[in-house]
């Protein structure tokens, strides 16, 4: 959740294993002063990110990234860190040895495994000093989300998203252009995005302004997301349906008819 009057930090998660990947995401998003704006797992995202138009304001390094190697996260620092417009560098990883060199590279902190609450709220405080005497970085672009279609990156507009899925510890997000996987939690997600997008179902992240159906058999409630829709002139319906939560239910239909006239609510 992000903390009133804080212009929060925009972090990219450079680590090669899942749960490790995962669990800085949410300790970063937990302080509320900082948004995840990709986790990645190779220096081929890294890089790609980096040069795409992604506002970035610190990049969290693994030193050992599989394929890429032993070192290879302390590579990219090597090659990215003295250039003027380089982002702020955190190596987090489980190994003493760098710290040498990470302080002759200017690293900003350096992090060891297990990661803690505790440690990562001081790095945090720690880079937005380093932030101040550095400068706002293009903080006012809009983000952007990377999500993934086989090897290669895909990014999109917040606007573009009909919908986010979590099943089976991997999170996709629907669009009209397909669907691609995303590296991070529904909760960083959520807390990122803020209100544009509601919480339907515990698996399920919507974006209201694609909402174009609320529909309810006895019990059970679904919404349909995607582009308008009439099944009986075209016979095809290009978007999605998602299960409502049932405590979900009546406070999504309240959204939902909050800012929208011609029916008589009951």
């Amino acid at each position: 959740m992000k903390k009133n009057g804080v212009n929060p930090l925009r972090a990219l998660v450079l680590e090669d294993e899942w749960p490790a990947r995962n669990y800085l995401v949410e300790l970063l998003e937990g302080t509320g002063n900082a948004e995840v704006v990709g986790a990645i797992a190779t220096i081929e995202e890294a890089k790609a990110v980096l040069a795409a138009s992604v506002p970035v304001d610190v990049v969290f390094v693994d030193v050992h990234l599989m394929p890429d190697g032993e070192g290879a996260g302390l590579e990219l620092v090597r090659e990215l860190a003295r250039a003027p417009d380089a982002p702020l560098f955190v190596l987090a990883t489980a190994f003493k040895e760098h710290a040498l060199e990470a302080f002759d590279l200017g690293v900003a902190d350096y992090l060891l495994k297990p990661f803690t609450e505790e440690r990562v709220a001081a790095c945090l405080e720690r880079l937005e000093a380093r932030r101040g005497e550095r400068g706002t970085v293009s903080t006012q672009q809009p983000m952007r989300i990377v999500a993934r279609r086989g090897r290669g990156l895909v990014f999109l507009d917040p606007s573009e998203v009909w919908a986010f899925e979590a099943a089976d510890r991997l999170t996709s997000v629907h669009t009209a252009h397909g669907t691609f996987d995303v590296d991070l939690s529904l909760s960083a997600i959520e807390s990122s995005l803020g209100r544009t997008f509601a919480r339907v179902h515990r698996n399920w992240l919507v974006n209201a302004s694609h909402i174009k159906r609320l529909d309810r058999d006895g019990s059970e409630t679904t919404i349909f997301v995607g582009v308008a829709l009439a099944p009986g002139e075209t016979g095809v319906e290009k978007g999605l349906t998602v299960p409502v939560a049932r405590e979900r239910a009546q406070g999504v239909r309240e959204m939902l008819l909050s800012n929208a006239m011609g029916v008589r609510r009951t």
